[in-house]
């Protein structure tokens, strides 16, 4: 195996930023994770968490070596876009994801406008 590939290797998880309905879905369909410190690879946002935790979260997320994907409502997303924006790594991957009560906005999207901007529109 080569040297790019291990250290990626035991990225195993998938972390969640989002409204109740979608972590409660996302941890029925089995991300749910706690290790050993009890930390979780999800974190439910309401209207009485903070910024600073919202931004926590994220920042841990994106610095665990154990998470592939951070999936993101995208109103949360709004909250620290700029975040958002300044991630640059391949791993972990940010997605944003649409919620029930939220429209989804491909314009707000972080990945697509860099697509766009890769492809010149």
């Amino acid at each position: 195996m080569s040297a790019a590939n291990n250290q990626y290797k035991d990225r195993n998880f998938i972390a969640v930023l989002g409204d109740e309905d979608t972590v409660t879905g996302l941890l029925l369909a089995g991300v749910g994770h706690i290790d050993s410190r009890q930390k979780s690879n999800f974190l439910v946002v309401d209207a009485k968490t903070t910024l600073a935790a919202i931004e926590e979260a994220f920042l841990e997320f994106t610095r665990r070596k154990d998470i592939a994907i951070v999936l993101i409502n995208q109103h949360v997303a709004e909250d620290i876009r700029e975040l958002i924006d300044n991630h640059d790594q391949a791993f972990p991957t940010v997605l944003e994801i649409p919620s029930k009560d939220q429209p989804y906005d491909p314009a707000k999207d972080s990945v697509l406008r860099r697509v766009q901007r890769l492809f010149g529109e």
